[in-house]
């Protein structure tokens, strides 16, 4: 039985504990945020890179993971990607797998943990504080880096001080907890559960170490608990692919099915032969120093993920099969209002983000021209016919904006000053973009009243119309290609063509107004010409705005 003292010291303990754990998730998250930043570039490129190979895509999992120090948000990102169409189930499933070969970085970086080492990690996270208080992005976030590392061994230092493990009476408490549920099953789920709580499958095998470095825990309860982890971290994956398309859930089982596979395998390897387990992983790593009993269990972590990856690889088609007949596509029509190529689940991601925003602005561009060729086919032909298909994409149009301009700001918060100003011209391209498809619904409303009121234009009106709706159009192939293509070689041609709809509006305008003075046009009409030669002008405005966004973020020729 305890004293009161005693428990008070062991209440103190637990505190400083969990202190240890939350400083050690805070370091991971600072280096991981660094890193993902510094290495953005080089992200968008092993994207780029994303083929059906899967050894390549096993490569790339391994490569973003170890960069971002978490599987998890590996996980969340492919899920996200898959969910944005970027990539197929076949190229996520490899690099699903890759990750879990890219989180056993975390584990060997943690069991290389000394007196010395941690001496230099501490000079480092002072050096990275320092270095937070200079203006250049750069320098910003490697003191970041430097930081987050520092503070992984301050985590992990206080919970092997003698204030957290190093007191003898956790030691006792978490040896009878352990002897307690000495049993491979209530040992996994130990493992799941508290990966689950944390969120994080490498934090989770960090404390697994230091316990195993303290004396708290033995290693052969250890390599179930890292067993359990493996599960454990699917839970965000599971929780990210909640209202996500089919596919995206897909991936959340495929993880899930990939890591439960492999765990029940090891453990009843491990089960069975858990001696000479034990007894390999010493041979290794001889000696009862902290160091050595830590590179065991960072061992395990590091041959139980690359040998299930090797032994699942080969099977991915028939996961994908699998995760296919598990979970149906749904057969009612998917709404088309939402974002086609954006997912919320990119934000982790700015330098992908940022690309699949430019490929729904584009798609957006797209409605916008396909409106303005639309709107006119009440003047044209006399009919209402298009009403509905222009409304709808009209609508559409309007959500995309309204939701891109949420997600660019989301997206804002975390970025470099060079995505800053992209992100500026993009603000600015969507409200061109929109403005546009507002003139497009302007030309149908005028081509519906003209056919309400039974009136139109007289043929030379229709055919000065359609000269300069001509314009317009090559105004768009123009900007599309600059957009989509960052083509800066044909912008003097869209100022020329802008300038020649400025002087043909005057021309317009004037001939119209000697129409009506010598009685050859309905001065019913004229508010309606004068509308749609004012509308087309603007239109020309918006148009140059968004070609020369590459240049300048407002969009100015200026």
């Amino acid at each position: 039985m305890l004293s009161s003292n005693e428990i008070m010291q062991l209440l103190e303990s637990l505190i400083w504990l969990l202190a240890g754990v939350g400083v050690f998730i805070v370091g991971m998250n600072f280096m991981g945020d660094a890193l993902e930043k510094s290495a953005g570039g080089g992200m968008k490129k092993l994207l780029e890179k994303i083929s059906n190979n899967r050894f390549s895509g096993v490569g790339i999992g391994a490569g973003v993971t170890a960069i971002i120090q978490s599987s998890s948000a590996t996980s969340v990102m492919v899920i996200g990607l898959v969910n944005a169409g970027v990539m197929t189930l076949m190229q996520a499933t490899p690099i699903i797998m890759g990750a879990n070969i890219g989180t056993t970085v975390t584990g060997v970086i943690v069991a290389l943990k000394n007196d010395y080492f941690n001496m230099a990690m501490y000079l480092l996270a002072f050096a990275g504080v320092m270095m937070g208080f200079f203006k250049k992005e750069k320098i910003k976030i490697a003191g970041s880096l430097c930081s987050g590392l520092g503070l992984i061994f301050v985590g992990l230092n206080v919970m092997s001080s003698e204030q957290a493990f190093g007191n003898p009476l956790v030691e006792e408490l978490f040896t009878g907890i352990f002897r307690t549920i000495d049993h491979p099953l209530l040992l996994i789920l130990t493992g799941v559960v508290f990966t689950a709580l944390i969120q994080s499958s490498s934090a989770a095998t960090g404390v697994v170490i230091t316990m195993v470095g303290t004396g708290v825990l033995s290693l052969d309860l250890a390599l179930f608990i890292i067993l359990g982890a493996n599960i454990g971290t699917c839970v965000t994956a599971l929780l990210a692919s909640v209202g996500a398309n089919a596919n995206s859930k897909r991936v959340a089982l495929i993880h899930f099915t990939f890591n439960v596979t492999g765990t029940a395998l090891f453990a009843v390897l491990i089960w069975l032969f858990r001696e000479p387990a034990v007894n390999l992983l010493v041979s290794v790593f001889p000696g009862d120093d902290p160091m050595s009993l830590q590179m065991r269990v960072s061992l395990f972590h590091v041959i139980f993920n690359v040998s299930t990856t090797l032994l699942l690889l080969p099977f991915v088609k028939l996961l994908v099969k699998y995760s296919c007949l598990i979970i149906k596509d749904k057969t009612e029509e998917k709404d088309s209002l939402s974002l086609r190529y954006v997912d919320d689940r990119l934000l982790s991601m700015p330098q992908v983000a940022l690309m699949q925003v430019k490929k729904e602005m584009d798609y957006m561009l797209g409605l916008v021209e396909e409106n303005i060729n639309l709107s006119f086919s009440a003047m044209d032909t006399g009919s209402a016919a298009q009403s509905e298909k222009v409304a709808k994409n009209e609508e559409i149009i309007d959500f995309t904006n309204s939701a891109l301009t949420k997600f660019l700001i989301k997206l804002s918060v975390n970025l470099e000053q060079s995505d800053e100003k992209v992100i500026g011209s993009y603000f600015h391209v969507l409200n061109d973009l929109e403005r546009i498809g507002d003139h497009a619904e302007n030309f149908h409303e005028i081509g519906i009243e003209m056919i309400g009121k039974k009136i139109s234009f007289s043929e030379n009106a229709k055919n000065e119309i359609k000269g300069m709706r001509e314009s317009i159009m090559q105004m768009f192939d123009i900007s599309k290609d600059a957009f989509e293509n960052m083509n800066k070689e044909r912008l003097p041609e869209l100022t020329a063509l802008e300038e020649g709809v400025d002087v043909r509006k005057q021309e317009l305008i004037a001939n119209h107004f000697e129409r009506l003075a010598e009685g050859n046009c309905n001065v019913d009409v004229s508010p309606y010409y004068s509308s749609v030669v004012l509308g087309l002008e603007r239109v020309a405005d918006h148009l140059v705005n968004v070609g020369y966004s590459i240049k300048n973020p407002t969009g100015s020729q200026k």
